[in-house]
């Protein structure tokens, strides 16, 4: 299959395009030539869009579809449409499904299920059995069948020596462990973040010493074993000061934020609405600002949409037993140019360093991997802009800006209209 792509701003630091709007021709999922007035050439198909800006692939860190065990919520293929759809090129599946992809079997079915789509799927294999945080799961078989890391998603591991034994273990094989960071004791019977807003509304309250407490403890280990540390989805100002610190010691951690902590507030929870229930909970302005700074310095190395999706009878509920999660895919891209600038949101979006994944260069001989967009225009998501099976999106309502208009990955394009 032979593309033209026309006049498409290339925006990739590490491109010797950069910045500039060129052609490009793609052949059987490489890229053949870049300049500028390609000509034509018979059987081909051009892609061509209003101000078009043209990335590396986007990558999304943490995904929950559902499959197998909760297809109600989301299916593997269908949520790999809707990534592509969202702009992703690659999702990392977390391994909340039931049962848990704890062992080789289960990740071989998940990647199974994922040949021959656009967005390619990087399992995630739990950390302990059943992400029961009990026994260690079968971390090198996993491995070898292509997990990517290992972590029990939003799941803390209590047991300090558990996940001292975890860090030490996955060096022998360069794996990479990722602790989900929230002291259960502290947290309790929490359900939103400790503040004015929660004492307002009555709701018991998540202090942010849950999570700062439980990612200093981690620190701690990593600091004695080793190997490398993923912290996911950080929501607190102390939180990145501690990682920033830990980075300038030397130490080999990585941490990502999420779409929602760096858009949206506590404040949100006025009306008790339950889209907006989330773990680690909706923080304070003050949290939410120091968390953008954070992405700016590179303290944070990855921005998560932490896609979600959540059985409907399970958010129409009182706030106090609702089931937390929200999906993200589909407003990641438009809720985080509100707020970043377009070549820091494209950085974080692009970052696969931390997974130790392929990242190709916007270059000739290179792989075809990108995402079409483009940052200009502003919209309301709505839910006809939801894709997902689930629709519990926390951006119902809110001002979007830009828009994603596809994907080519895979010698496959796929274009959202």
């Amino acid at each position: 299959m032979k593309i033209i792509i026309r006049s498409a701003k290339i925006i990739d630091s590490k491109s010797p395009f950069h910045n500039q709007t060129v052609d490009l021709l793609i052949a059987d999922g490489l890229i053949e030539k870049i300049g500028t007035s390609i000509l034509d050439i018979d059987d081909t198909t051009e892609v061509k869009f209003n101000n078009l800006h043209l990335s590396q692939g986007w990558f999304d860190s943490s995904v929950s579809f559902g499959e197998p065990g909760y297809e109600d919520r989301e299916t593997i293929a269908n949520g790999l449409n809707v990534a592509a759809k969202s702009g992703f090129t690659a999702i990392a599946l977390q391994p909340n499904s039931f049962p848990v992809i704890d062992n080789q079997s289960q990740v071989n079915f998940v990647k199974n299920k994922a040949n021959g789509f656009a967005t390619e799927l990087f399992p995630i294999g739990a950390l302990t059995k059943a992400s029961e945080g009990k026994d260690m799961a079968e971390l090198f078989d996993m491995k070898k069948s292509g997990a990517i890391a290992f972590g029990d998603y939003n799941k803390s591991l209590e047991n300090a020596n558990l996940l001292k034994i975890a860090l030490q273990y996955v060096q022998d094989f360069d794996g990479l462990v990722i602790a989900y960071s929230q002291d259960a004791n502290i947290k309790g019977n929490g359900v939103a973040n400790e503040g004015i807003v929660s004492t307002r509304l009555g709701l018991k309250g998540i202090p942010n010493l849950a999570e700062e407490l439980q990612i200093a403890r981690n620190l701690f280990l990593l600091e004695y074993t080793g190997g490398k540390l993923h912290i996911p989805t950080i929501s607190t100002a102390k939180s990145a000061q501690l990682i920033r610190e830990a980075k300038a010691k030397g130490l080999n951690i990585t941490c990502s934020v999420s779409v929602d902590h760096l858009v949206l507030t506590d404040e949100k929870l006025e009306g008790f609405d339950t889209r907006f229930k989330v773990t680690p909970p909706l923080r304070s302005e003050a949290d939410r600002t120091a968390l953008l700074n954070a992405v700016l310095d590179g303290t944070i190395d990855m921005i998560t949409s932490d896609h979600n999706p959540i059985d409907i009878e399970f958010k129409k509920m009182e706030f106090d037993t609702a089931k937390n999660g929200t999906i993200g895919l589909e407003s990641a891209f438009g809720a985080l140019l509100t707020v970043l600038p377009l070549e820091t949101v494209i950085s974080k979006l692009t970052s696969r360093d931390v997974f130790r994944l392929e990242n190709n260069t916007i270059e000739e001989g290179a792989k075809a991997n990108f995402t079409f967009f483009t940052p200009e225009g502003k919209s309301i998501f709505t839910r006809e802009n939801i894709l997902s099976k689930s629709k519990n999106s926390a951006f119902l309502g809110t001002e979007i800006k830009g828009s994603v208009y596809g994907i080519l990955n895979q010698n496959q394009l796929v274009i959202t209209k």
